[in-house]
C-alpha cells in the first residue's frame, strides 16, 4: 500500500520533465511574472501622477485675504 508502483514513477517523470525540461520553463515563467507585476506597479504610479496632476490642475486658493483692520 506504502510502495510506489511504475506507474506513480512515470507520472513523477512526465511532471518533472514538464516542469525542468526544455530550457527553464520555470524561470522563464518567474520571469514573465516578475515582468507582470513590474509593469503592474509601473501603471499604478502613472495613474497616481496623473491624478495628483488633475487635482494640482483643479485646485483653488481659499487663503483668506489679510484684513486690512487687523493689521493696523
Amino acid at each position: 500500500m506504502g510502495a510506489i508502483g511504475p506507474w506513480q514513477i512515470v507520472i513523477i517523470l512526465i511532471l518533472a520533465l514538464l516542469l525542468f525540461g526544455g530550457g527553464g520553463k520555470i524561470s522563464s515563467l518567474m520571469g514573465d511574472f516578475a515582468k507582470g507585476i513590474k509593469s503592474f506597479r509601473k501603471g499604478l504610479q502613472e495613474e497616481d501622477e496623473k491624478s495628483l496632476d488633475k487635482r494640482s490642475d483643479e485646485a483653488v486658493d481659499v487663503t483668506p485675504a489679510e484684513d486690512k483692520a487687523k493689521a493696523e
